[in-house]
Parts: structure tokens; C-alpha cells; sequence
């Protein structure tokens, strides 16, 4: 190249070299750039799949809504959704290589409270925060073991205290329980066991069953032989299902009452006539005509209700409302601090106040990785098939 071709192209050449940065700034250069990317572990198939596929299709569902409105930062949103298929092991799996290969900021779920204790070793580890959309107490407690852990559902034990609650009111003293014994159930009963004398309650004998098993003859049969006057089972589908038909089977006439791990509509599909009459604390989602227009929650409820009903031709149920909520979480830290995985951590804990989600009005802190209390709640009876709110 002649001098003076060289001094013709200097010009071309300084202007890419200024230019060239500014378009790798603009997310022209690498993918990775220009995305955030979320992890989101759900049970889509499995015993717990009736829970995981609406939280799926939320999962789904936002990422359309986020990006059709320009993103986060003008940055495109892409959540990478794997399915557990119900198993703590294929979690585990499935959470390293959304940390090691897909690269994500942070993950929403998992499913299931088994799942979500599994993973916490592994989060803590690498560092990155999770938003567990399971229920148990545990997956939060103690905070200084669970510093990137966070959960949406309300936790097992505001759940027992809302029952046991309920319970007083009607003049019971005395309860059975009998819960799964997987992880859900088995916290379940610990809460359960915790909450009882706060409200002057015995439980007089706690059964149990396996999350698999198909009869629950023999444990009722107990149960009909104790003074109990009302009886608690903890659970996730088919179990609650089984033991709401055998219990009509075998003519036992004490009131049912229920964990949250039921409010989905797989419930009274497998339990039929006998799911009439169970009562059990749920999030307001599947009420939602019972919710005051007052309340900070009802402009959420309805608009996911909205979106879900537009999008899938289906209603939500709470499940679906776990995954909006921690989502919505992970998005507002992103939208505040960008993609770096402790910012997004100290986001979550120290900004999420008065956030009117699905589940309840969140204020996470140092201290509380859960952010619910009180009133996130409604009682609710199932009346001829449907779900109707006890006032």
C-alpha cells in the first residue's frame, strides 16, 4: 500500500476504531451483551406438574410482555426455563449448567420446597440469588445460612396459623394431622406442631403417608378412633385428593382442612364430590371476587389474571401468582442495579418494600427473606366444585 493510499484510508480507519466500542456498548458486538438472562426451574412434568406448568407459562408469558414494552434497559429479557420433572437430583443438575453455561444473573423457582432446600448449597456457592417459589419456612430460615435465597409463597407456618386460627373460632381443641412425607409435607407437620399451643390446640396424633401412595385407609381408620374434632392434611396433589375420598368413604364426619399446596383446580378434579367442604388458606388469586377493590393487591390479581386468561384461554391459580411475583422481583432489581448477581441479591433484600404481588404485599430485609405477614391470606371452602371465601 502506496502512501498515499495509506493517507487516504487513516480517516476510514480512525472512525472505526472510535465507532467499533460504541456498537459493542450498544449490544451490536456479542449476544451476551445485549441480554439479561434469568434461570427458571420448574416442575413442568411430574407429580408436581399441575404447580409448574402455570408457572411456566408465566414465565412465558413476561418475557413476551417485558420485551414487546423494550426490555429492561432496552436490553431484551430471555428467561431459560427448564423442567425438574419433580426430581431434587435433575434440579441440582439443571441449576449448575443455567449457572455455568447459560450464564444467568439469577433463577426464579424452583418448584417444589424439596427442590429449592436441595439447591441452596448450590446457589451459595456460586453465588447467584434465587427466588425459590416453594413454600417452606426452611427454604428461608435461618437468613445468615440462606443469604441468596428468597421465596414468594407465603410460608407454611402463616399458613398453619391461619388454620389454626379458623379452627378456634369454630370451637376445636383438639386435631389430626396428616401430612406427605416429602419435603413439603414434612415442614408442614414441624409448623403445624410449632403454631398448635399458640391457639390452645392439641394435635392428638400426626399421620403420615408417601407422596406415591394410593390409599390412606389405615391411617384414617386411626385417626377415627382418637377424640380429634377436626383433621389437617399437608400436602400436594394426588395425596390431599386420596385422602379427602377415603375419608368420605370410611363416613368420617370431622371437618377437613388443608395446606396451600392444594389451591389449584388438580385438586377437586381427582377428589370429585369429596373435595366439598375442605377449607383451606390459599393466596387471593382464586378468590379474587371476594378481594375489596381496596386492597394493594386486587390491581395485580386482576391484571395477571388478565394477561393469563388472554394468553392461555385458562385461568391462573396461586402457582402461576408465585412465579409472576419472583420474576417481577428479579426484573425490578435488574431494571435498578443491571445484571451483576450480589447487586440483584442486595436489590431483593433491602429494596423490595410495599410490593403488591400476588402472594401478598412483599417487604423483604436482612432479616425476613420471605416478606409476607398477616393478611396475605384468604380462608376458602370448596362449595360444589368452586372455591369460595370464608369471611
Amino acid at each position: 500500500m502506496n502512501r498515499i493510499v495509506k493517507k487516504a484510508l487513516l480517516p476510514s480507519l480512525m472512525v472505526l476504531v472510535l465507532v467499533l466500542p460504541l456498537f459493542a456498548a450498544l449490544g451490536c458486538g456479542d449476544e451476551g451483551e445485549k441480554t439479561y438472562k434469568i434461570g427458571a426451574l420448574f416442575a413442568v412434568t411430574g407429580r408436581n406438574a399441575p404447580l409448574g406448568v402455570p408457572e411456566k407459562n408465566v414465565a412465558i408469558m413476561l418475557e413476551k410482555q417485558i420485551n414487546d414494552a423494550g426490555g429492561i434497559n432496552g436490553r431484551k429479557l430471555k428467561i431459560i426455563v427448564y423442567d425438574t420433572a419433580s426430581d431434587e437430583t435433575t434440579c441440582v443438575t439443571l441449576a449448575k449448567k443455567l449457572i455455568a453455561q447459560d450464564k444467568v444473573s439469577a433463577i426464579v423457582g424452583p418448584t417444589s420446597t424439596g427442590e429449592s432446600i436441595a439447591l441452596i448449597d448450590t446457589v451459595t456457592k456460586n453465588k447467584i440469588p434465587m427466588v425459590s417459589c416453594a413454600a417452606s419456612y426452611k427454604i428461608v430460615e435461618p437468613v445468615a445460612d440462606r443469604y441468596w435465597v428468597f421465596k414468594t409463597p407465603q410460608s407454611d407456618r402463616l399458613a398453619a396459623g391461619e388454620i389454626f386460627a379458623h379452627a378456634q373460632q369454630q370451637g376445636i381443641t383438639k386435631v389430626a394431622t396428616i401430612c406427605d412425607t416429602a419435603g413439603f409435607g414434612k415442614n408442614g407437620e414441624e409448623a403445624l406442631g410449632q403454631e398448635a399451643p399458640k391457639y390452645g390446640i392439641t394435635i392428638v396424633t400426626k399421620e403420615s403417608y408417601g407422596p406415591e401412595d394410593t390409599d390412606m385407609t389405615t391411617q384414617l381408620t386411626k385417626i377415627k378412633g382418637t377424640n380429634a374434632q377436626a383433621i389437617i392434611c399437608w400436602g400436594t396433589n394426588p395425596g390431599p385428593a386420596v385422602i379427602a375420598k377415603n375419608k368420605k368413604t370410611l363416613g368420617i364426619d370431622l371437618p377437613l382442612y388443608n395446606s396451600h399446596g392444594i389451591a389449584n383446580q388438580e385438586f377437586i378434579t381427582l377428589a370429585g364430590d369429596a373435595a366439598n367442604g375442605v377449607i383451606f388458606p390459599a393466596g387471593k388469586i382464586i378468590a379474587l371476587d371476594a378481594v375489596s377493590d381496596s386492597d394493594p393487591q386486587k390491581a395485580v390479581l386482576q391484571q395477571l389474571l388478565t394477561d393469563y386468561q388472554a394468553a392461555y384461554n385458562k385461568t391462573p391459580n396461586t402457582f402461576a401468582g408465585y412465579a409472576w411475583d419472583a420474576i417481577q422481583m428479579v426484573v425490578m432489581a435488574m431494571k435498578a442495579v443491571g445484571d451483576n448477581k450480589a447487586k440483584i441479591r442486595d436489590y431483593l433484600e433491602n429494596n423490595i418494600k410495599n410490593f403488591p404481588g400476588t402472594g401478598g404485599v412483599f417487604n423483604m430485609s436482612p432479616e425476613d427473606h420471605n416478606g409476607l405477614g398477616p393478611g396475605a391470606f384468604l380462608m376458602v371452602k370448596i362449595v360444589d366444585g368452586k372455591w369460595t371465601a370464608i369471611q
